[in-house]
């Protein structure tokens, strides 16, 4: 105990005291260092050397005086440190390569002093040095040496490992990706997991052993077995388990104080990489009960193929997924508008590294100027628009309805407007399940956008199709609930919950883009697409499992808070209207939500009167425009609620 509280308060001291070592700031020892540090030891060596030859020997040899014999033989094994660079490497991270330096190094100074000392001897008949003195000074450089490189590793191991967790891991698993990550993690020089054995589903394996790790069944009795083995957690190698398998596995090691963690198929991994690197704890996104998607790309590529593709709010997380996913069939060229400058910046430097071939147009423009809008119709051949534009946090927008008329409906009368007058061949439109019987502003901006564009579709003469894609919450979209509950997290809680019985769809950004990409495929003109968002999630639940997998205890360690319902938010969203039908397609998670379209000209009318409100200062007659046009747009823990019981503000 005292040996481990000693080694504890050292590697406070010295890895994150308040002192000016903290030596976790420093990459590595600067190379003058190390030379300085060199040849101090060179210096004491050829001191120590002298003592123990001075003993054993009646007289140096009187050429050169004992000053300058030293400085003579300090010079020369510098000289041979910056020849063969033996300061070069990491010291803390020390090699046979490194020592097989020094040794030459050594060596190669012995063999100079020599050489320079016979050859005086030749022309001179004299000697320069005791050859017993060469000898004993270049044993003891030699041990200073590499003990200082040896020492400097040890202290480094020493301190930074308080740092740096060890787990006690078992693989999840007897297969070729199971057995192919327990050969990386006994190879790797990172040591952050110890591995102690297998896990197999099927059957005991008690006599049978891999790389000399036991194979541990699992079943009821499972964690008492490993409890003498001290397994801290599981690593899951690879999808060899279900998504229910999973979760079933991850809540009882969960419950047994066992982290998890996730590393890919073996066809993931690269050479260049250290295997450990890949281990990551696992994750709420990870859990999904969600079944892979299989899309259609033949039927993609015939759409995108050798087309110019604009995509707006291609800066956005939905938007630029689409435009990486798009990038993946071969269009002549995507055109990517937003307003965003910085992110559409980044993305522009993403798209030359990961898709060097692909052409790309960065549009800085705003979908409310419709002029800005044209003159990038006019100038580019375009053929499919994906519509992601759009203001989408409820909050935000429930406080400025104005904004979301200019955005979210006038934005998407401007594109769909000039797509027919530009015989846009195909128009997808992402919308929300929150536009379902809305009960806030964004929602219903939403709901009037796809009236529309369905309107517009009953009315156009030309060859336009406007296809709506409608889906649910987004894991890792900017302002999901999953990044905000990590930020309350890792800053020590609470984490907050609206509601304890509020509950969610959700699905993966690839996922919702994946589905997107298909539906486009699909749309004869019209139809508004509802995706499978499989089961719904209870937040409560969510939040309660997230503080879980990040190692801590709900409600002792982190707390969770119930702050209300936010203004405009509901406990359930759907994905069906009350008047709407559900029609299957050909893919299993894509349906049809029947809807039958408005006269265009009516909802032109209205359309006109809500962009005339937004022209106004009244946020209050905004939303009563609105609502004339989506009837079924009832507000919920809003101001806006009194609209619907006829009382005038």
């Amino acid at each position: 105990m005292k040996a481990e509280y000693f080694r504890n308060r050292v590697a406070q001291i010295f890895w994150n005291g308040d002192n000016s070592l903290q030596f976790k700031n420093l990459r590595y020892l600067p190379r003058w260092v190390v030379v300085a540090i060199d040849l101090l030891l060179v210096v004491i060596s050829f001191y120590f050397s002298f003592l123990i030859v001075d003993n054993i020997a009646s007289t140096f040899y009187n050429v050169l005086s004992i000053y300058q014999q030293a400085t003579f033989i300090i010079l020369v094994y510098v000289a041979s440190f910056f020849t063969f660079s033996t300061y070069s490497g990491l010291i803390r991270h020390s090699t046979f390569v490194d020592i097989f330096k020094i040794v030459v190094a050594c060596s190669s100074a012995m063999l100079v002093l020599i050489a320079v000392n016979y050859s005086y001897y030749f022309v001179y008949g004299e000697k320069v040095f005791l050859m017993p003195f060469l000898i004993v000074n270049m044993t003891i450089s030699f041990i200073a040496l590499l003990s200082f490189r040896l020492f400097v590793k040890r202290v480094y191991s020493f301190v930074s490992q308080n740092k740096r967790k060890s787990y006690n891991v078992l693989i999840v698993g007897v297969n070729d990706d199971s057995i192919a990550l327990a050969e990386a993690l006994s190879t790797s020089k990172n040591q952050n997991f110890n591995l102690v054995g297998f896990i197999s589903f099927k059957k005991d394996h008690q006599r049978i052993k891999i790389l000399g790790k036991p194979i541990i069944k699992y079943g009821s009795t499972f964690y008492d077995r490993i409890a003498p083995m001290k397994v801290t957690g599981l690593i899951i190698a690879g999808s060899q388990l279900s998504i229910k398998q999973k979760n079933e596995l991850v809540d009882k090691a969960l419950a047994n104080d066992l982290k998890i963690f996730n590393v890919p198929d073996i066809t993931q991994w690269t050479d260049k990489e250290d295997v450990t690197s890949k281990i990551k704890e696992i994750q709420i996104e990870d859990l999904l009960e969600r079944d892979a998607i299989h899309l259609e790309d033949s039927q993609i590529s015939n759409y995108l193929k050798n087309r110019n593709v604009l995509i707006t709010g291609g800066a956005g997380s939905i938007g630029s997924e689409i435009v990486r996913q798009v990038s993946c069939y071969q269009p002549k060229c995507i055109l990517i508008l937003d307003q965003a400058e910085s992110p559409l910046y980044d993305l522009e430097l993403e798209l030359k590294e990961k898709f060097p071939n692909i052409s790309y147009q960065v549009v800085l423009a705003d979908v409310r100027r419709k002029d800005r809008l044209e003159h990038l119709f006019r100038a580019n051949d375009i053929s499919v628009v994906f519509h992601a534009a759009a203001y989408k946090h409820v909050p935000m927008i429930e406080k400025n309805p104005r904004e979301a008329v200019c955005v979210n409906i006038l934005g998407t009368v401007n594109l769909a407007d000039l797509s027919v007058a530009y015989g846009i061949d195909r128009f997808v439109m992402i919308s929300t399940d929150k536009a379902v019987n809305p009960t806030n502003v964004m929602g219903a901006s939403k709901r009037a956008a796809e009236i529309y564009v369905q309107s517009l579709q009953q009315k156009a003469d030309g060859e336009t199709k406007f296809i709506t894609t409608r889906f649910g919450n987004v894991l890792g979209s900017n302002g999901s609930v999953i990044p905000y509950f990590k930020k309350q997290i890792e800053s020590g809680g609470p984490v907050t919950v609206t509601h304890q019985d509020i509950i969610r769809y959700f699905m993966t950004i690839p996922e919702a883009c994946q589905l997107v990409l298909q539906a486009g495929t699909m749309g004869k003109g019209g139809e508004i697409f509802v995706f499978d968002m499989g089961k719904p999630v209870k937040i409560m639940d969510l939040a309660e499992r997230m503080i879980k997998l990040s190692g801590f205890k709900p409600y002792e360690d982190i707390d969770i808070k119930i702050i209300g319902l936010r203004p405009g938010e509901k406990l359930f969203e759907e994905l069906l209207s009350n008047t709407s039908t559900a029609m299957p397609t050909h893919h299993q998670k894509i349906m049809i939500a029947k809807d039958d379209p408005l006269c265009y000209e009516d909802v032109l009318n209205h359309i006109i009167e809500i962009a005339s409100a937004a022209q106004q200062e009244n946020e209050v007659y905004v939303v009563s425009k609105i609502k004339q046009l989506v009837p079924e747009f009832i507000s919920k823990n809003s101001v806006f609620e009194l609209l619907d019981k006829n009382v005038n503000l």
